[in-house]
């Protein structure tokens, strides 16, 4: 049996990962934070969210103890923070400043390895934070890696679709060629792992564009080389899967879908377990959490749900399926459209953004999301705010919040993919896509000669503006 517990919908672009430490829920997104939530009762923390990267956050991870957790960007950067402050403690650049990809942290918190876009792994000492070595192990990007549970040995996958094991010199040991014929989207390892005698072995999860997820048992023999076999393929879901992590006995494999699916396996057995339907989009993101019964899903639509996976016997699970905040319940109104806010959202708002003296004057009024939407100077004044001040924070917010409305609801296309943030002044690069100006301006400063998109060397670094499509974003805006 699996039960929704709650949604939590603080982000205000896609979330593309999560992860869980013994007491904490973290979360990242393209809005360039992560949010930390206390598994208690999945309220946000004090110093939630974090926010640090130029871009957006691909990718974060706890360390096995708790005490820190890791995020990388497309900034290149990988931010190392203390779990329990919300304090930076190292931010670690990628040599060549490209774009990491996915990071991830050796059991015992000695390495700290990164992947980036141009084919290379970072690898830092993680006690001193000194880079020990930057390598390619790939012609394309890095989008997946992981530490074998005893730490001698890592995986990488790449968008060419090749798995390949490495020891922790980055030497190489063995590989998988096109283990998902279309790209490598996530893999990871089972905690656990058996020694037999002189044979040790691994079992590991990886998943790609092909909408498979796969199983496979990583095995050496003392003086042997190591080997890969395919125990099953997994074909529940009917598009590109995204994300895989394991339950903390090894016994499960859960993973997500561009079919907006999430999928339950019994790993011994290959056999479907249970199908979750609860996103609106791309799910693009899973963990499962170490100590607990619990199962966090993170999706393109925004939020992050999080399931309670058993019998339902537990009594410590939240009561509430609303989103918690500071001990509030709310009413999830950060993922509506502001024409569909209810008066109750309205008033939840003004709290969030200290206006909280207006909660009565709107409640008289029955002010609505789109009562609030219409407000101008003139309408603020005749429901009685006397103080002019007041009345210009107000406005100012109210701006403010139609202006991220219309950038995190934007078709696709009209974000950039660099900041996904909604373009002002489009561009197009020598590699066909478009992005905003000042962006990718910044981008080629940085001395990233490749693009953004396919990681392929520009032939050129002009960039042609692309009025028509800066014609369809005004269309857009003057619709909303």
């Amino acid at each position: 049996m699996v039960s929704l517990v709650c949604s939590l919908r603080h982000h205000s672009d896609e979330v593309t990962c999560c992860a869980f430490s013994p007491s904490l829920l973290a979360t990242g997104s393209g809005d360039k934070t992560i949010r930390v939530y206390g598994t208690a009762d999945f309220s946000e923390l004090p110093y939630s969210p974090l926010s640090g990267h130029g871009y957006g956050v691909h990718c974060c991870r706890f360390s096995a103890c708790g005490l820190f957790l890791l995020s990388c960007s497309t900034d290149g950067s990988c931010i190392v923070w203390r779990a329990d402050t919300g304090g930076v403690t190292a931010a670690l650049q990628h040599p060549g400043r490209s774009p990491l990809r996915v990071c991830a942290l050796a059991p015992d918190s000695s390495l700290l390895l990164a992947g980036a876009t141009d084919g290379t792994v970072a690898l830092w000492d993680f006690p001193s934070r000194t880079l020990r070595r930057c390598s390619t192990v790939s012609e394309a990007s890095v989008v997946a890696c992981c530490f074998s549970p005893c730490g001698q040995i890592f995986v990488t996958g790449c968008t060419q679709g090749d798995l390949k094991i490495w020891d922790v010199d980055i030497g190489f040991l063995c590989s998988q060629k096109d283990a998902h014929d279309l790209g490598v989207t996530c893999c990871t390892f089972a905690p656990q792992f058996i020694v037999d005698g002189s044979c040790v072995e691994f079992r590991l999860a990886s998943c790609g564009q092909d909408s498979l997820l796969k199983i496979w048992i990583v095995s050496q023999r003392e003086g042997a080389a190591y080997d890969m076999k395919l125990l099953h393929t997994l074909t529940a879901q009917s598009a590109p899967v995204l994300s895989c992590a394991f339950s903390s006995d090894g016994e499960l494999v859960v993973s997500g879908s561009v079919d907006k699916s999430v999928a339950v396996y019994n790993v011994n057995l290959g056999t479907l377990l249970h199908t979750l339907k609860q996103h609106d989009r791309y799910v693009t993101a899973v963990a499962v959490s170490p100590t607990s019964p619990w199962i966090a899903t993170g999706s393109m639509d925004r939020t992050v749900n999080v399931w309670r996976i058993g019998d339902g016997g537990d009594t410590t699970a939240p009561e509430s399926k609303e989103t918690l905040c500071q001990g509030k319940k709310l009413p999830g109104h950060s993922r509506l459209l502001l024409a569909d806010w209810s008066e109750c959202d309205v008033q939840t708002w003004l709290c969030e953004e200290g206006l909280d003296e207006l909660v009565g004057v709107f409640k008289a009024h029955n002010i609505d999301g789109p009562e609030l939407s219409q407000l101008n100077k003139e309408t603020v004044a005749e429901l009685g705010i006397e103080s002019v001040g007041l009345r210009g924070r107000l406005l100012r917010k109210i701006e403010a919040l139609k202006a991220e409305q219309s950038s995190s609801d934007a078709p696709d296309e009209f974000l950039c993919p660099i900041t996904r943030e909604l373009m002002k002044d489009p561009v197009i690069a020598a590699d066909g896509y478009s992005y905003e100006r000042e962006s990718m301006e910044s981008w080629i400063r940085g001395k990233n000669k490749t693009s953004p998109m396919t990681n392929l060397p520009l032939q050129t670094t002009l960039l042609t503006p692309n009025r028509s499509l800066r014609m369809a974003i005004t269309r857009w805006k003057s619709s909303q």
